[in-house]
């Protein structure tokens, strides 16, 4: 199984969803967490509460009832239920923090920033942090672990320019994420929907394959207890050797 299983019990299910692996497929025959979940449980209820693009990884919840459901869901609407998002981008963002406010329209397999008021737009709202970041070159001839990205994201010896963001979102639209940090001139590297030559180019050059973008930390109330939990992970593409 893929999918690893964070935390469990009789009404929660907390797992870190791979990069590449799709949370819900539409074909029979494609592999997807849902299904290795189900086999994993041996059958019963499983609800998904929310997803994650295939190229991207993280934390998932899902609900073991309907009534967990419900809760689950409740949370998610009334930013309950919480999640942090860590990215690295190609580019150094002006500020050490910022408020991006676009309009997404979903146009085929893409969202686009259009002008409010154009039809089928909606309101898009994040929020990132520069952070430190403990990121590797594929080679290992440069670590920069430990220095902060926002007054050394450009080293002339290796030629690295890249951030690591954390990211909070206000709303959930399509490629939300995704889509706005490139617009705002910051694509996240390994993205091959929304990145630019440059910085797949810089992909390239340290190995990231997937798109360096990661569900890093959830937070949630128990929908029975009533017990707060949280779990963090370190993405594949920050803790690689």
């Amino acid at each position: 199984m893929k999918t690893k299983v964070i935390y469990e019990d009789q009404d929660i299910l907390i797992c870190h969803k791979p990069a590449g692996l799709a949370t819900q497929s539409a074909g029979v025959s494609q592999p997807d967490v849902a299904s290795e979940l189900k086999n994993y449980l041996g059958g019963g209820y499983l609800g998904i509460i929310h997803r994650l693009d295939q190229p991207v990884e993280g934390l998932l919840v899902f609900a073991r009832s309907p009534k967990a459901a419900a809760a689950l869901s409740r949370q998610l609407a009334e930013g309950i239920l919480r999640k942090r998002y860590c990215a690295l981008v190609h580019g150094q963002p002006l500020q050490e923090s910022g408020r991006l406010v676009d309009y997404l329209r979903k146009e085929g397999s893409l969202s686009k920033v259009v002008l409010e008021g154009t039809q089928g737009a909606q309101k898009a709202v994040l929020q990132y942090w520069v952070r430190p970041a403990e990121v590797r070159k594929a080679a290992g001839s440069f670590d920069i672990s430990g220095k902060a990205l926002g007054d050394a994201a450009y080293d002339t010896t290796a030629g690295l320019r890249c951030t690591c963001l954390d990211i909070n979102i206000e709303t959930g639209r399509f490629h939300q994420i995704r889509c706005q940090l490139s617009h705002a001139g910051m694509p996240i590297l390994g993205d091959r929907k929304y990145g630019t030559q440059e910085s797949l180019a810089e992909s390239r050059r340290l190995g990231i394959l997937q798109t360096a973008l990661c569900a890093c930390e959830i937070s949630l109330r128990h929908p029975v207890t009533g017990r707060e939990i949280s779990r963090e992970i370190v993405p594949a593409w920050m803790s690689r050797e």
